[in-house]
């Protein structure tokens, strides 16, 4: 695995992303912000891959898989 597909948490993700939880979360629901990766019954992250390319280009980035 490497180091852009690790699975990051969300202290992290805010960070990296300069985001309020709150922000995130609804672009996530827009679909234009990467969907979290269910990792254990009570735990989930992102795709580290996805939120850099997110960063690289947060006006275009479109998530395939949201819910409009």
């Amino acid at each position: 695995m490497s180091n852009s597909d690790k699975i990051i948490r969300l202290k992290t993700v805010l960070a990296r992303t300069g985001l309020s939880r709150s922000t995130m979360y609804r672009k996530i629901a827009e679909g234009t912000f990467p969907s979290q990766v269910k990792i254990s019954v009570h735990g989930a992250g992102w795709r580290g891959s996805a939120v850099n390319c997110w960063i690289d280009d947060p006006a275009s980035y479109r998530n395939e898989g949201a819910t409009q």
